[in-house]
């Protein structure tokens, strides 16, 4: 059976009874696994208890920090600093240089670009060539179709079909998240899954993004935090004493 994910539920970080609501809401629909972003001076309190409020709702809770870095420098910084305090890192890319940096930085895990302003998506070749050596997946956002309007969702989706098109020629991941703020934003992955079609994504490959593509991207990091971690298939099972 798949198991479904969204790696973009946008909780609001202070309101209890809002988070169980959204959360439940999206056990409800058929999600197991859930990346909810934090500010990055969470504290481990503060994380335990929104792993407990998606354990108690049937969901695994994955720990994810945005960032949007104005330079470079401010990136990698950001990522030297916070990279292994977090499951999961996006990096919203507002420039071209943070767009190129971002890509090739293994420790990316998430490209994602603003919706309000096509000219700054930088998602292209040169872009998708750094994204699929480095393993970064770009992450597409369903709830900005859903609450836009006109001319605005005229030129995102003008844009996504564009960019899907890229991804797919050079073998970048796709994950589509939901980036919904409140309940009303949620829909079922099916649901999404036949929205893809509006830029002209393969549904199979849309189920994937939702299911396959996010899960393997957790358990990836969730490896590599892991104690005894060396290298892709490479763990410290048992120290020896020292002579």
């Amino acid at each position: 059976m798949t198991e479904f994910a969204d790696l973009h539920l946008c909780v609001p970080f202070r309101n209890t009874e809002q988070q169980k609501r959204l959360i439940a809401k999206s056990f409800e629909l058929g999600y197991r696994l859930v990346g909810i972003p934090l500010p990055p001076n969470t504290s481990p309190e503060e994380v335990a208890h929104l792993r407990k409020i998606c354990t108690d709702a049937g969901l695994d809770f994955v720990s994810r920090v945005d960032l949007a870095p104005k330079t470079t420098r401010d990136l990698i910084a950001s990522l030297r600093r916070l990279r292994r305090r977090f499951e999961v890192v996006s990096v919203l890319c507002v420039s071209k240089p943070v767009a190129r940096q971002a890509a090739k930085d293994r420790r990316v895990d998430l490209l994602s670009f603003p919706v309000a302003r096509p000219r700054d998506r930088f998602f292209d070749r040169a872009e998708a060539e750094l994204a699929s050596e480095s393993l970064a997946s770009f992450e597409i956002d369903m709830a900005p179709l859903l609450s836009s309007e006109g001319f605005l969702r005229t030129r995102l989706l003008a844009s996504l079909r564009r960019e899907v098109t890229v991804a797919q020629s050079l073998h970048v991941p796709v994950t589509i998240s939901s980036g919904a703020t409140s309940e009303h934003l949620l829909r079922r992955p099916h649901d999404y899954a036949a929205l893809t079609m509006l830029f002209d994504m393969d549904s199979s490959l849309a189920l994937n993004a939702l299911s396959d593509v996010p899960s393997t991207l957790v358990e990836r990091n969730r490896q590599k935090l892991s104690q005894g971690f060396v290298a892709p298939g490479l763990r410290v099972v048992r120290r020896g004493k020292d002579p």
